[in-house]
């Protein structure tokens, strides 16, 4: 039995860390496990021009005075009216490393994202020719369309379309949860990869009504059945290139958790490389972590790789059942649980 784990560090490729207090907060823990993230750019205004993303950037690093080697890449909200040349001009500059694709109201703060594709085909064109990602946050949101089939339906009524229409568009399908998705991806070019988030690798739709309402098991895209939840972890432990790690971690205070209108997301940032490492532990695929966690992802997006390490040692404690970070209280994800690897180098 394998009792320690060293692998290159792996970068999370899709995380929120919020603003203000907030990020003050949160972003510690992404950066004492992770060399870079993908910031998700719905803030309250979204950030939608790279002098706004520039902005965001300068405060996630005056957040992280004690991690000066975290480097944060930053995303484009995009909206209807999304201006092709400031996102053309911000990734040139390396200020944009990727554009994400909000179908309006689909989760947090995606309120201005953009109510049909055909109005920024303009922009994905240009994103195209210039070999910038798209990131998708791929539901319907149709009213008349259940929760649990909006991945299923975006699948068939967006990307299959989008990708038709722009063989070369490099996209990510971001937090994927259904065994249609990755049938979806495995069956589609090079261009086309996707994350997988550990909460949706640990728990189904059961989590969220487990003697009672479970705000804390709720995340949008909400986890799917059973049968999903075990196409997602064959898919991350299988060694295919298409599959990265991207947490999703998005915190909410616990009041903002615990209310008549709970807000969704699951803040799994402080555990997140050991949750991972669970996972890959169980289906008996540790050697295929490093490849997961710090190899693919750089690969896709034409990144180098990270030449720091990171050691996990096979050592079972328990999560604590609330973080006090800063001012605010929150829920970790496995809250009140054990996890069988802890980081011991970082």
């Amino acid at each position: 039995m394998t009792d320690t784990i060293t692998i290159r560090r792996p970068d999370d490729w899709h995380v929120h860390l919020r603003d203000g207090a907030m990020l003050e907060a949160v972003a510690p823990f992404t950066a004492r496990q992770f060399a870079r993230a993908i910031i998700m750019p719905n803030l309250s205004p979204p950030v939608t021009s790279a002098a706004s993303a520039a902005a965001y950037r300068e405060r996630i690093m005056t957040a992280l005075p004690d991690n000066p080697g975290f480097t944060p890449l930053m995303t484009c909200y995009l909206t209807d009216d999304a201006d092709a040349d400031d996102i053309a001009a911000g990734h040139a500059a390396g200020i944009f490393t990727a554009a994400k694709l909000y179908p309006a109201n689909a989760t947090t703060n995606s309120a201005h994202g953009v109510t049909d594709v055909a109005h920024i085909m303009g922009v994905l064109e240009r994103m195209q020719a210039i070999g910038m990602p798209l990131l998708v946050h791929g539901e319907v949101t149709d009213s008349d369309i259940d929760i649990f089939d909006r991945e299923a339906v975006f699948i068939e009524r967006v990307l299959e379309k989008l990708i038709a229409a722009l063989p070369g568009l490099k996209i990510v399908f971001e937090h994927i949860t259904t065994e249609q998705a990755v049938q979806f991806v495995d069956s589609a070019g090079p261009n086309i990869a996707a994350t997988i988030t550990p909460h949706h690798l640990h728990i189904n739709r059961n989590a969220m009504f487990a003697s009672g309402m479970r705000p804390h098991a709720y995340c949008l895209p909400v986890a799917k059945r059973e049968q999903h939840r075990l196409a997602l972890r064959k898919a991350a432990t299988s060694g295919s290139v298409k599959y990265f790690l991207g947490t999703d971690s998005a915190p909410h205070e616990i009041h903002a958790k615990e209310s008549a209108c709970g807000c969704a997301g699951i803040f799994n940032a402080p555990y997140a490389l050991e949750s991972y490492a669970a996972v890959f532990d169980e289906e008996g695929a540790l050697d295929r972590l490093e490849g997961f966690a710090s190899e693919h992802g750089p690969k896709f997006y034409g990144l180098p790789l990270n030449e720091d390490r990171v050691t996990l040692k096979r050592d079972n404690f328990a999560v604590s059942d609330k973080l006090q970070a800063g001012d605010a209280t929150l829920v970790p994800f496995h809250a009140g649980s054990e996890l069988i690897w802890r980081i011991v180098q970082a």
